[in-house]
């Protein structure tokens, strides 16, 4: 028998007439592409709310973590410059160009042109001037170079939240998840680089295994070295590359959470080489002192061990230096109030860092 929600015809907006929607089995669709209602989050408000009050997050969006801890550290004032190096959906962009208006100017950065193009719809959607967003497609390592080519001498506050955002993540056609198949990609801008499908099948065995090891720490790196590199050029979709890891790993009861950990973790690392993150991160930590104005606040959210060792060990240097005035002695973690409702935010870390005046 039909359900409500396939009955309902939502109206086609191009003009071209009307457009039924792709059909789902049961009351509620499952894959990325059925829930129609999240992707359109603007004529659907009523039922998104209801996603996000079951602690979960709306496909193709991003909820932004730590943003009261955020906005209290960098105190954004009318008229200052801020740099959002990781611009994602925008939901920090947005609390810092309120904070930032009248007069100040944001720049914002991402590798994803694709979700950089919507970001931009909204935040001019939500009122704010163009000449207050100064939006490229570039990699955060890049920021030195936006900035003087924008004749910006630097930023009062910079923000980096690192890692890969739920829009790239819940999206099976982007391949940074083994819960739906999809093409094995993982690339942040598809315009660049080689995809993890090119990667594994020009990856020597003994690299595979030390990045496995070094990115994600893991035990049966041997293991599932061997298996991936046995079927070298192979593996296309993150289903192919999901059986060959648990094909190395000691057999487990079905849906063991063991088992779809180390999988996640072997994503993870093959994710962070196919786009050069720590390597990027390193430039960019390098480069930061020199992009931030005299008692400009700096705040990184990590979501790694080895992200949050490489901003703590850059913020200890610089402050040995005498680069920055103060840096976080710990890091702050998201509250348990918001770990709950969002439970993606439990593994965050937040660093900062005041530039010497």
């Amino acid at each position: 028998m039909s359900s409500g929600p396939q009955n309902e015809k939502p109206s086609d907006s191009t003009g071209e007439g009307h457009k039924r929607r792709k059909r789902y089995r049961g009351t509620h669709p499952r894959s990325f592409g059925e829930k129609y209602k999240e992707l359109q989050a603007d004529r659907y408000r009523e039922d998104v709310e209801k996603v996000l009050a079951r602690g979960a997050t709306p496909a193709g969006s991003h909820r932004p973590i730590c943003v009261a801890e955020i906005m209290r550290l960098l105190a954004p004032k009318p008229g200052e410059t801020a740099v959002d190096a990781t611009l994602g959906y925008g939901g920090h962009a947005l609390k810092i160009l309120q904070a930032i208006q009248p007069g100040g100017r944001l720049v914002g950065l991402d590798r994803d042109g694709v979700e950089l193009r919507r970001t931009e719809a909204r935040l001019l959607a939500a009122g704010f001037p163009a000449p207050s967003l100064i939006l490229r497609h570039s990699n955060f390592a890049s920021l030195p170079s936006v900035l003087a080519r924008e004749g910006i001498p630097g930023a009062d506050l910079f923000l980096a939240d690192l890692g890969v955002s739920s829009m790239q993540i819940d999206n099976p056609d982007r391949g940074f998840t083994f819960k739906r198949d999809g093409p094995l990609d993982m690339r942040m801008d598809t315009e660049r680089g080689l995809s993890a499908a090119d990667l594994l099948a020009e990856l020597p065995e003994h690299r595979l295994r030390e990045l496995l090891a070094e990115n994600a720490d893991i035990a049966e790196a041997d293991e599932i070295a061997l298996a991936v590199s046995l079927l070298r050029g192979e593996l296309t979709t993150t289903r192919a590359l999901a059986d060959a890891i648990r094909s190395a790993l000691p057999p487990a009861p079905k849906g063991d959470p063991a088992i779809a950990r180390t999988i996640r973790r072997c994503f993870q690392a093959i994710r962070i080489q196919v786009n050069a993150e720590f390597s990027s991160l390193d430039t960019l930590l390098a480069a930061l002192p020199s992009c931030l104005l005299p008692g400009g606040r700096a705040a990184i959210l990590t979501f790694h061990s080895g992200e949050d060792r490489r901003v703590e060990a850059s913020f200890n240097e610089g402050l040995k230096k005498g680069l920055y005035e103060s840096v976080a002695a710990e890091p702050i973690r998201p509250s348990r109030e918001e770990q709950y409702d969002n439970p993606r935010s439990s593994s965050a870390k937040l660093r900062w860092a005041v530039r010497s005046g």
